[in-house]
């Protein structure tokens, strides 16, 4: 496959309770962007919740679907268990205060690869990380809670934990355009460029006696790659059906078109197209401001409002000591 089809990393979604708590957290102590506030288009008494860099861009999108009284889930087998973000290779120091200054769950500094990494986890529990490198030329949210020379650039990696890495190496490989470039105990890693770049990053953990995990609050529901075009969505949609895998048909999510499929270790992937982008109904300075529902909703816009938990951006509570 060509390796233009898959770019590497679009969004990841995941589960969560409170929607406020999450804003919070995500807008507020990691300053990401609110980049959209809509609904979840199959259960619109929810809101999905986007975040990422200034406008959005593939590789800097994480999304949640907060519900309320939700179970919380538990992390294993079957799994991207964990969610890795890019910083500036000085800025450990500066999060590890940060999280200690606000209460967040973390672990101490370690190495990875010759990179200093900082795990740490949000309010309902989700498995995250930060990575420290020098190699991540994206530009962050420039007028967010944190100082530009720390703030993160979007995602390094995912983490999938799986009982056996071999199936899921070959679909990596063969259908997505993934190549191996690294090796560390049970731990193996696989991009869509030979260097490994933040943002193109499949770590595969493997252990065949760890449990499997359940969904609730604080796991990942589905990790999405970056397709450039409809045309290759599809291209990767014939490969996808023609190994094997039960690649659904194109849904139109109004800010990218998407495919979904099981790897085989169970993890719900998604191949999602760049365009439209997250500019297509909101402006560059507005994004987030304001509720956005698809079409077929607009009509039960008072409706749905009603149900859903207001929520607002505390951006003063969350800034950075002067």
């Amino acid at each position: 496959m060509s390796k233009q089809l898959i770019t590497g990393l679009h969004h990841v979604t995941a589960m969560a309770g409170s929607p406020q708590q999450n804003v919070d957290f995500y807008a507020g102590i990691l300053g990401l962007r609110l980049v959209k506030k809509t609904v979840n288009f199959d259960a619109p008494d929810v809101y999905h919740l986007y975040y990422g860099d200034e406008t959005g861009l593939p590789g800097s999108i994480m999304t949640f679907f907060p519900f309320r009284n939700i179970r919380p889930g538990t992390a294993g087998l079957g799994q991207a268990a964990v969610t890795t973000f890019s910083i500036p290779k000085g800025s450990v120091d500066y999060w590890v205060k940060r999280f200690v200054q606000f209460g967040v769950k973390h672990e101490s500094p370690q190495l990875r690869f010759d990179e200093t990494v900082v795990r740490f986890e949000d309010m309902d529990g989700l498995g995250l990380e930060l990575v420290a490198n020098d190699r991540d030329e994206r530009a962050p949210f420039t007028y967010g809670n944190i100082p530009l020379e720390h703030a993160i650039r979007g995602f390094y990696s995912i983490e999938l934990w799986e009982s056996a890495y071999e199936r899921t190496e070959s679909l990596l490989a063969n259908q997505l355009g993934h190549q191996f470039v690294a090796e560390s105990g049970t731990r193996r890693r696989y991009s869509t460029g030979a260097q490994g770049k933040p943002g193109q990053v499949i770590d595969i953990v493997w252990d065949s006696q760890k449990p499997y995990g359940f969904g609730g609050s604080g796991t990942v529901h589905h990790i999405a790659f970056d397709t450039p075009s409809d045309e290759g969505q599809l291209a990767v949609r014939e490969k996808l059906l023609s190994a094997g895998f039960h690649a659904t048909p194109v849904l139109d999510r109004q800010y990218f078109h998407s495919i979904y499929f099981r790897e085989p270790g169970g993890v719900l992937f998604e191949v999602a197209t760049t365009p439209p982008g997250f500019l297509y109904d909101e402006s560059r300075e507005h994004l987030g401001e304001s509720l956005k529902l698809p079409p077929w909703e607009e009509h039960r816009r008072d409706y749905i409002e009603k149900l859903l938990e207001p929520i607002t951006l505390n951006p003063e509570k969350y800034a950075s000591p002067s």
